[in-house]
């Protein structure tokens, strides 16, 4: 048989880029590491009067890790210490593959007023962006996070503390970085095999290390406490007699900055008195004496009344009365 001549090449098509793997759902980094891009081209063509159709060989390339992230404070503002606190922040795997960060709280920042101690570290096991102590997962200072997937973020919380001596109002500052446990480095630095599925690791733009600051405001709330008596006698008078009644009247004060939670006010019935029943106020309002679901309870001996939390600033007054006997 005679060999075609180029002349008999009538009709000659190549297609380049047949894809023989469909790609996954872009991510932020792009198509997920490891991903296989497979493709093969073809070409067709006559001789003679009989139609051809070739392959080429077919190529492989596995898709890379990109090793990115982005670390966010979740809190609003200053977040207020006393004895101890909680920072909320962010870590976004912002690359294309799973990936466990270094989690490193740095409590020493220029500009503090006062340097917190960090405590340790958690991550939000149930999701519900609050410290539940025994439930989320404790995690060194310095420790690694689990692996977190691409385009998921992971809630981080700093437990701190603050120094003795701390004066109100003083501020200061938690950087929180998170750094790739693969590698970091200048954008483009390549760790061969070091990615998802054998692929190559390549640290993105973020240099595969981010950080964020939380603040803090110490809040040192203080609490004054003032009694006084109000006496009236059977005749009108205030002379602290034999069946005179003695009105107590005792008002607690926070100053400072914060709050106070549970201010609960406690005082002993004096002796050679009786309780007046129905006689117990926490501000206007008259509270029962039993210990029931109000604020308050009384009896021969004590009264006690919850006055909840009491932001600084703010003042609570309980009154109640005795009878000479």
């Amino acid at each position: 048989m005679k060999k075609p001549s180029i002349r008999h090449l009538t009709s000659c098509t190549i297609l380049a880029g047949s894809i023989l793997l469909a790609s996954p759902p872009a991510t932020a980094a792009g198509v997920t590491a490891g991903t296989l891009i497979e493709n093969t081209a073809s070409a067709s063509y006559t001789t003679g009067n009989t139609p051809k159709t070739i392959e080429s060989n077919k190529v492989t390339i596995k898709i890379g890790e990109v090793l990115d992230v982005a670390v966010a404070s979740l809190d609003s503002g200053a977040v207020a210490i006393s004895d101890s606190n909680v920072l909320a922040f962010s870590v976004t795997n912002t690359g294309n593959g799973p990936e466990a960060f270094t989690l490193t709280a740095d409590p020493a920042i220029a500009g503090n007023d006062f340097d917190a101690a960090v405590t340790s570290l958690a991550i939000d096991t149930n999701d519900n962006g609050i410290y539940d102590a025994g439930v989320d997962t404790l995690v060194i200072n310095g420790g690694a996070s689990p692996s977190i997937d691409a385009d998921a973020t992971l809630k981080v919380f700093v437990l701190v503390s603050s120094p003795s001596g701390t004066g109100d109002g003083q501020s200061s500052q938690i950087k929180l970085t998170a750094a790739a446990t693969t590698g970091t480095g200048t954008p483009g630095t390549t760790f061969p095999g070091a990615g998802t599925d054998g692929s190559d690791a390549v640290v993105g733009s973020s240099g595969a290390t981010d950080f964020a600051q939380g603040k803090l405001v110490a809040s040192v709330a203080t609490v004054a406490l003032v009694k006084s008596a109000t006496v009236v006698d059977p005749f009108g008078g205030s002379q602290a007699i034999p069946g005179a009644t003695i009105r107590y009247e005792i008002v607690a004060t926070v100053s400072g900055s914060g709050s106070i939670g549970s201010l609960t006010i406690t005082d002993a019935i004096p002796a050679s008195t009786t309780y007046q029943a129905g006689t117990l106020k926490l501000g206007a309002t008259a509270l029962t004496d039993a210990a029931d679901s109000d604020a308050g309870s009384a009896s021969n001996t004590s009264i006690s009344v919850d006055t909840g939390t009491v932001a600084a600033g703010e003042s609570r007054t309980v009154e109640f009365a005795v009878k000479v006997n």
